[in-house]
């Protein structure tokens, strides 16, 4: 694991920058007059960058190698997030997050498939486990960064650029052999939905969520009247739940059919966000920290459940395309989210962006409980809950899961009764 440790340095820089730019505009925007219509328009563009990204990312990466790969897509992103103080304009800053969006998603590409690298398989599932900590804490201390700064000051972009140019040194300076760009192939969505209909409607839903959340709920908080640093401290609560909660909630769920879990925490995580909602609420600064503390734990474990689901039922042959289908699902839904909930806030102002959350999170609720009743699943090959944030194609890899090596025969095979009833 040591030889990862430049690599694991190298996404923590990252991300930790990525956390603050993402706050830092949408605190930026609404001092420079910004609506929450243009606010979620502009947001919605990384998740379109990072979705356009991935399919020309890899072939990039191939093409003139890892390390000056890494360089361009760093450069890329360093320049653009420079630019944004000098650009204030809407349809600027639209088109500076659709390029961060495509240069993040060609280093992440990069960093997990140099992580993928790793033989051990033991060692790989390891480092996916450590990968998505070392995700959610860089994401936390990026908030923690904008509480220091002055939001207002363009030194916090400098810094943001700095964290992306420090990125390629520890990455640059490693030893480890480049290693093939998985090609990840992805399973048709009209057969993933047919194998797994819970999961693909789940991981679009809690796509334009999760979107949403990123690109709204620092607006939100702005919009009830908190400061840049309450701006900050608010979002860090909020992805502290996330990273405290989702794991438990997830291993609670091991052992029994996932869709109860995927009811349970929907319809908790609307009702906190229908709360949140209610004027007489709002006022009550520590009381709103306090259910967004518990909505991100509950929120951040959709997608993972939905993950952990369609690893339960799919032939291991299906496993590593599904999981690439389910990612871009959850894509498409995250590139869609804030424009939607954006144009909801600038009619109905900031308690519309709860209620989007809670119309969202019913709408897979009530989809659930209707295959619940209709079919019952037993699972063919149950798997672990596993803490996970949307991610690229090529991390899908580290996942032992997803292995297509033929199973150990000492491995006993699933009975006719572990099979799928309907």
């Amino acid at each position: 694991m040591l030889r990862l440790t430049a690599l694991l340095a190298g996404v923590a820089l990252l991300l930790t920058g990525s956390g603050l730019l993402g706050t830092l505009l949408a605190v930026r925007g609404g001092e420079a007059g910004f609506g929450a219509g243009t606010l979620g328009l502009v947001m919605s563009g990384y998740f379109a960058g990072f979705f356009i990204g991935t399919f020309f990312a890899p072939s990039l990466i191939g093409r003139i190698g890892h390390i000056r790969a890494f360089a361009f897509f760093a450069a890329l992103a360093a320049i653009a997030v420079l630019v944004h103080p000098l650009w204030i304009n809407p349809v600027g800053w639209g088109v500076l997050r659709i390029l961060t969006g495509i240069a993040l998603v060609g280093l992440y590409t990069v960093i997990e498939s140099w992580l993928n690298a790793e033989p051990d398989p033991r060692l790989r599932s390891r480092a996916f486990s450590l990968y998505m900590v070392v995700n959610l804490s860089a994401l936390a201390l990026g908030q923690v960064l904008l509480m220091l700064g002055d939001a207002g000051a363009t030194s916090m972009f400098m810094l943001t650029a700095i964290l992306v140019c420090a990125a390629v040194l520890p990455v640059t300076a490693t030893r480890l052999r480049p290693p093939e760009i998985p090609s990840v192939p992805r399973l048709k969505l009209a057969r993933l939905y047919a194998m797994a209909p819970v999961a693909t409607v789940a991981a679009g839903l809690s796509g334009l969520a999760m979107g949403a959340f990123w690109g709204l709920l620092p607006v939100y908080a702005g919009e009830i009247g908190l400061d840049g640093n309450g701006v900050a401290l608010f979002m860090l609560t909020a992805i502290a739940g996330g990273a405290l909660l989702q794991w438990p909630l997830g291993h609670i769920s091991d052992g029994h059919d996932r869709r109860t879990g995927l009811v349970a925490l929907s319809l908790a995580a609307a009702g906190i966000a229908v709360v949140a909602s209610l004027p007489m609420i709002q006022v009550q600064t520590h009381l709103v920290f306090g259910l967004f503390f518990f909505y991100g734990g509950l929120a951040f474990a959709l997608y993972p459940f939905a993950v952990a689901h369609m690893l339960d039922y799919l032939p291991r042959e299906d496993l590593l395309s599904g999981c690439s289908s389910l990612l871009l699902v959850h894509g498409v839904g995250a590139a869609l989210g804030p424009a939607l909930a954006g144009a909801a806030m600038q009619r109905f102002g900031a308690p519309a962006l709860p209620l989007y959350f809670a119309v969202v999170l019913m709408l897979l609720a009530l989809f659930t409980t209707a295959r619940l009743l209709s079919f019952q699943r037993l699972r063919t090959h149950p798997v672990g809950f596993r803490l996970m944030l949307r991610t690229t194609p090529s991390a899908l890899e580290l996942m032992p899961e997803t292995d297509t090596a033929p199973p150990d025969p000492d491995t006993p095979l699933p009975s006719d009764s572990d099979k799928e009833v309907h």
